[in-house]
């Protein structure tokens, strides 16, 4: 591991944001200003992490502040934590990078394990199924693909190659179904779309492009829980997000969305669920019998 220089440079955008609360500082000491609320929802790592007590700055020599927000030190190089940050954070903020070298799949594959970040971990195996990939590492995307299969059971040897196809591509079309009312909010009642205004005392929503100038917490909700769904399209999804979404809030300062976050969360829940339901039901199991 290479040391870090005596000034750390900043990160390129999204990870130069002046309202985020955390700084992320890579090993060759580059600094990555984010927001705990992104890594929060993405890893139950994070959630942890910054849901322990925070010392003083006093009573902890050893914490290092800079620009008054906290500096956590990260064994991965700038190179790999942009990749896996830009992976972690909503898509109106980062898209997914695209990843051309092996080795640095990997890194950040690794790194997503460490940090328990499952959600993204299928979006970094894509990477590995580019042309130019799998030409130059063939039998090394099949050692790491052969890593990601789930552990073997006995019940697997009951069915057909064929079978366990049109699971897969079941699960795959009712992903995709799901996935299809993202960019198209009009199915949920206005009421349910709270604006960021001035009795709000939340940070503005960082986001850059979006239609509605919504609240970050219900934007947070619905970039990772859109995430999730896309692994796991199911109704339980949405309400373990929920709940989850609900307790984030409650640990903030805004009185305004602490009274109001949770009845409309769970509102949501129930016209989501409705949504993803009548969604799958269109999608059929083909078995052939």
């Amino acid at each position: 591991m290479s040391n870090p220089p005596d000034s750390p440079t900043f990160a390129l955008p999204p990870f130069d944001h002046v309202k985020a609360d955390v700084i992320l500082r890579s090993s060759d000491g580059v600094d990555f200003r984010v927001f705990r609320l992104f890594l929060s929802l993405a890893s139950p790592f994070f959630e942890t992490l910054f849901d322990l007590p925070q010392p003083s700055e006093a009573a902890n020599a050893d914490m290092e502040i800079e620009d008054g927000l906290p500096v956590i030190p990260v064994s991965e190089g700038s190179k790999t934590l942009d990749s896996l940050l830009r992976f972690c954070y909503p898509c109106t903020l980062a898209e997914d990078p695209v990843i051309e070298d092996f080795r640095e799949i990997i890194n950040v594959l690794e790194a997503a394990k460490k940090y328990s970040l499952d959600a993204i971990q299928p979006a970094i195996c894509k990477s590995l199924f580019t042309p130019k990939i799998l030409e130059a590492n063939s039998l090394r995307c099949f050692a790491i693909a052969c890593r990601a299969l789930p552990e073997w059971f006995e019940e697997i040897e009951l069915i057909t190659s064929t079978e366990l196809l049109s699971l897969l591509t079941y699960h795959r079309k009712c992903s995709e179904a799901v996935q299809s009312f993202k960019g198209n909010l009009s199915w949920i009642p206005n009421e349910l779309t709270p604006g960021h205004d001035g009795s709000c005392q939340c940070s503005p929503p960082p986001y850059a492009s979006s239609p509605l100038d919504l609240g970050d917490w219900w934007k947070g909700f619905m970039d990772s829980t859109f995430l999730v769904l896309s692994d796991s399209p199911c109704t339980e999804t949405i309400k373990a997000s929920v709940e989850k979404m609900i307790q984030t809030v409650r640990q903030r300062g805004c009185n305004r969305c602490r009274d109001v976050a949770p009845g409309r969360l769970r509102e949501l829940d129930v016209i989501l669920r409705n949504k993803v339901e009548e969604a799958t039901s269109k999608i059929k199991l083909d078995l052939n019998y």
